[in-house]
């Protein structure tokens, strides 16, 4: 049986709660009454939002799922997962790819034909 490890955990500080009259059919009681609410992850700019229920407390839990269910903080839960099981940033990791040795460029020469740039040899423009 394999054991599972957190990796990080996302607690309200990372968050920006905000509440707000949803509109929408209740007469004077929609005007009075913040029953919509907006749930924003700081770090990754994910927005999860709901004012379909009378119940901010209902309108919370689905805000929220809406924000993990969105592509921008599964992106962003991927690549935190990635720099902190490698030990290295996202950034570290293109420029080690972008090592000299590892880059290849090819050029049209005189006759029309691509050939690979060598070391030393100089482009004129």
């Amino acid at each position: 049986m394999s054991r599972k490890e957190l990796l990080f955990s996302i607690t309200k500080k990372d968050l920006d709660i905000q509440t707000f009259c949803s509109g929408g059919p209740g007469g004077q009681h929609q005007n009075k009454t913040e029953s919509g609410v907006r749930i924003v992850h700081r770090a990754s700019g994910a927005v999860g939002e709901s004012r379909s229920e009378r119940s901010q407390h209902q309108n919370k839990r689905i805000a929220l799922k809406r924000l993990t269910e969105s592509v921008k903080f599964k992106l962003w839960t991927t690549r935190i997962s990635f720099e902190i099981a490698s030990g290295k940033t996202a950034e570290q990791r293109v420029d080690e790819m972008m090592n000299q040795k590892n880059i290849k460029i090819d050029i049209h020469d005189e006759k029309g034909r691509w050939r690979q740039l060598e070391d030393g040899m100089v482009l004129s423009a």
